[in-house]
């Protein structure tokens, strides 16, 4: 998209702050901005929000702007703290609202501080521009505990905070690569920790139905959001033995009108999908409905179960014809309250 203001990432944040603080630790004065390499090679500038001496070590600051992206780290402060070590490396701590891998799967080993490869390279960098000393740099971002509740980190095995990211050091607006890789890791983990049933859910309706009536592994479910023909594909090539699908009919049937990205600024209702198959199936006039929750509750029970099922296998249909799976591939349907609907498919192993 054109005319978004684009900016920059945690990892480079930490970077720039890494920088200020290794200066201040070898006898310069703090400085007000401070220049660094991003990954592509370009140099930034980044204004230090404060720098200071603490005891043996230096802190510093940079406020982060991510520009127009919808990141929940946007005017979070990276603080990043360096001291001298023995050896000539540069040694990585997670310090305060930032998290740890706790599973495998991720950029970085279960244990290590969820600092990314990139942004390591970036804060590598920044800080041998000053000294080639040994050094151990502590990031942190105050209040990350809380917004990491807000982010992927908790399913992915990142515990106690956010995770420091940026492949280039630069945030491009909107975000949906960003959440596409999100994603993708998802699944890594998933695979990693020996999940070969994942089950895929479009948010958290579909999450507390999937736990309410199935026995799961916290790793196996996964959020999609509305990247169903990104995630289903991804799936695919990840060869899991089984697949389940669940989720509300309001979304999944846009599957089984072929709308792979279900988000509504780029798919059209699902009524009608659901209305015109009522009307097939239970051989019926169209329901009148401005949902797909209304129509189901206005059905008795019989015909409710029936046009559910008959859904069900259309998104089933669907999806194997999209991606071709040797998986195994269920998929169940259920309202707003998590009560399911309908089902097609062998879904018996996560019961």
């Amino acid at each position: 998209m054109t005319g978004l203001r684009g900016g920059y990432t945690t990892g480079a944040c930490a970077a720039a702050a890494a920088k200020a603080a290794a200066m201040v630790i070898c006898g310069e004065p703090a400085p007000g901005a401070v220049e660094i390499t991003l990954r592509d090679g370009s140099r930034v500038a980044f204004p230090v929000a404060s720098c200071w001496s603490a005891g043996g070590a230096a802190e510093a600051a940079v406020q982060k702007d991510a520009g127009d992206d919808p990141d929940v780290t946007d005017g979070s402060r990276v603080v990043a703290r360096v001291e001298f070590v023995a050896g000539e490396g540069v040694r990585f701590v997670a310090g305060t609202g930032v998290g740890v891998a706790t599973k495998p799967g991720l950029s970085v080993a279960p244990g290590e501080p969820a600092i990314n490869p990139g942004p390591r390279e970036m804060i590598r960098a920044a800080v041998r521009d000053v000294t080639q000393r040994g050094v151990q740099v502590t990031v942190s971002i105050p209040g990350g505990q809380t917004l990491a509740a807000r982010t992927f980190n908790p399913r992915l095995g990142i515990a106690g905070g956010l995770s420091i990211l940026g492949t280039t050091g630069r945030v491009r607006p909107v975000s949906v690569p960003a959440l596409c890789d999100a994603l993708k890791c998802a699944l890594d983990v998933a695979q990693a920790c020996g999940v070969s049933a994942p089950v895929l859910v479009p948010g958290s309706i579909g999450e507390r139905a999937a736990r309410r009536h199935l026995q799961l592994r916290p790793e196996q479910v996964i959020q999609v959001s509305n990247q169903w023909g990104f995630m289903l594909d991804q799936a695919a090539r990840c060869g899991f033995e089984r697949l389940l699908v669940l989720g509300h009919p309001g979304k999944l049937a846009k599957l089984a009108d072929g709308q792979w990205d279900t988000h509504s600024s780029h798919s059209h209702s699902a009524v009608p999908v659901v209305a015109a198959l009522a009307a097939t199936v239970l051989d019926t006039p169209r329901p009148e409905s401005a949902t797909v929750e209304g129509i189901f509750a206005s059905l008795p029970d019989f015909a409710r179960i029936r046009l559910a099922d008959a859904l069900a296998a259309a998104v089933r249909r669907a999806i194997v014809l999209r991606v071709a799976t040797r998986a195994d591939l269920a998929v169940v349907l259920v309202n707003m309250a998590g009560d399911i609907l309908g089902t097609d498919g062998d879904w018996s192993v996560w019961r």
